[in-house]
């Protein structure tokens, strides 16, 4: 049994001063001001320093393609056909990839990882801690959403050798035939199995979203045009323009992950990216979080980017949210991680300063399912 006490702890919905967190075996079983500490407990103080439940990053490629690496280690984009819903990314993470690190001592403690964008249907993201030696010790969910890309991405891949789609109009337009395909599939009784098909049916069952990478508005839209067609749930990933049309992705009620923005505006349709995108969506009453989409941005600065966020006009709550309990709704997966709440994984970090948005605050300690991940030297 671990108790950490005396400093602050940010519970995900509110900040308890001077509070206390009791794990045991994995769980939170205690958290709050009065709480009764085992004489048997393992007891960190921490006056003057803060808790916080580990960070979540909604959105990135994290031990599926390595900073610094070409080929070799680059497995997101199965690009030979520009619909490949039947690749998993968890046939792809490599637990040793130096991001997983990089995350702990980041404090970031959970991620969803997920195919790239070069194809129109990309294929199944999942769910992992990032402490494992294999990606069955780190599972929260093996079939997170599946991937689908708009705008930019899979004209350039697929266009560029003269196959469908070189156009907006031809990637939307196979996405609608391959929805179509699968809802006659699953209505046959007598079939046998396509790969291909059955994550689409897992989808128009609603058994997983679709995860749509869409940066300008015209393309967001198109997102919910579509996922309306066929009576979809759906996320909007990246939402580069969402400040443009928050009224609608209000009235549509969709989760939107912002980011990467702290990266340069390398392509033309990231050419209206602002920090104001995400304050601009929590205005209207928008679910939001940040990402880093590592390893666009590196994994680690997932903390900077709620900091630069609140500099822009986030309160320091709604960002803190943004990169833990928001992304754990985002997921679907609220239930055990995302907030420090009785019965939760025991999943949280401990920052040598009161604010983990100061530019002098480092992490301190990340814990994983109760265990010490990482201390800081």
């Amino acid at each position: 049994m671990l108790a950490i006490t005396g400093g602050s702890i940010f519970t995900g919905t509110s900040l308890i001063k001077s509070g206390t967190l009791l794990v045991d075996e994995g769980r939170i079983i205690a958290v709050g001001h009065q709480v009764d500490i085992p004489n048997s407990a393992r007891i960190i103080e921490i006056s003057g320093k803060i808790i916080t439940p580990g960070l979540i990053d909604a959105h990135s490629h994290l031990g599926a393609t390595q900073e610094g690496v070409n080929w070799q280690e680059a497995d997101i984009n199965e690009a030979n056909d520009p619909v490949t819903p039947q690749v998993r990314i968890i046939d792809a993470v490599n637990p040793k990839d130096p991001g997983f690190k990089d995350a702990v001592q980041g404090g970031v403690t959970c991620v969803q990882v997920l195919p790239g964008s070069a194809n129109v249907i990309c294929g199944v993201g999942a769910i992992v801690k990032t402490h494992g030696r294999v990606v069955e010790e780190m599972l929260l969910e093996k079939s997170s959403g599946l991937k689908i890309a708009f705008g930019e991405n899979p004209k350039k891949e697929h266009g560029g050798n003269k196959r469908l789609p070189s156009t907006r109009m031809g990637s939307a337009a196979l996405l609608r035939q391959t929805f179509a395909k699968a809802n006659d599939y699953q209505k046959k009784d007598d079939k046998e199995r396509d790969l291909q098909l059955e994550p689409i049916v897992e989808v128009l069952k609603k058994k997983m979203p679709l995860r749509a990478h869409a940066h300008r508005s015209d393309d967001i839209v198109t997102a919910l045009r579509i996922a309306a067609e066929f009576d979809l749930n759906i996320t909007i990933e990246h939402c580069t323009e969402g400040h443009e049309i928050p009224d609608i992705l209000q009235k549509a009620k969709v989760s939107c992950a912002v980011g990467p923005t702290l990266s340069s505006r390398s392509k033309l349709e990231l050419a209206n990216m602002s920090w104001q995108t995400v304050v601009a969506l929590d205005t209207a009453g928008v679910p939001v979080c940040l990402i880093t989409d590592h390893p666009v941005v590196p994994i680690g600065y997932l903390s900077v980017c709620g900091a630069l966020a609140v500099r822009e006009g986030l309160s320091w709550e709604k960002a803190l949210a943004a990169i833990t309990i928001n992304p754990a709704k985002h997921l679907g997966i609220d239930n055990r991680v995302g907030s420090l709440d009785l019965g939760k994984d025991a999943d949280f970090v401990i920052w040598d300063g009161s604010d983990p948005f100061h530019y002098r605050t480092k992490v301190e300690r990340t814990f994983i399912n109760g265990i010490e991940v990482y201390a800081r030297e």
